[in-house]
């Protein structure tokens, strides 16, 4: 994908029960009863995004700022879109928004990038 302003990549996901379950697993607590979508898990929509879609392979995450607007909900398709804002070829940097949505479009969360691409400016 062509990195170019406006250019966006998005990920519709649900996360169940099960998936808070392995999570707490994962990060070395005991698992409970979880009503909401932990933010560490919003954020890794927006990793996968900018690591594997845009900009994609040799993506350097710099900074990362998030805000989070309402309760994310179990078992609720959200979608995570990160949006080419600026480009700055000279330096290798990529300004992105981030926002992630419910199916109904409540804002969960809202937030910027920064991240390092070596070619910017190249498909």
């Amino acid at each position: 994908m062509k990195l170019e302003l406006g250019a966006f990549a998005e990920i519709t996901r649900s996360f169940s029960s099960q998936d808070m379950s392995n999570f707490a697993r994962q990060a070395g607590t005991v698992p409970g009863h979880y009503s909401t979508v932990p933010g560490p898990l919003i954020g890794a929509l927006f990793s996968y995004l900018l690591g594997v879609k845009l900009p994609g392979r040799g993506t350097n995450y710099l900074k990362q700022d998030l805000n989070f607007l309402q309760d994310a909900p179990l078992d609720e398709p959200l979608t995570a879109r990160v949006t080419v804002t600026r480009l700055r070829p000279e330096k290798h940097l990529v300004d992105l928004a981030t926002v992630c949505t419910t199916q109904t479009g409540t804002l969960v969360c809202e937030g910027r990038a920064l991240v390092y691409v070596e070619d910017v400016g190249k498909e």
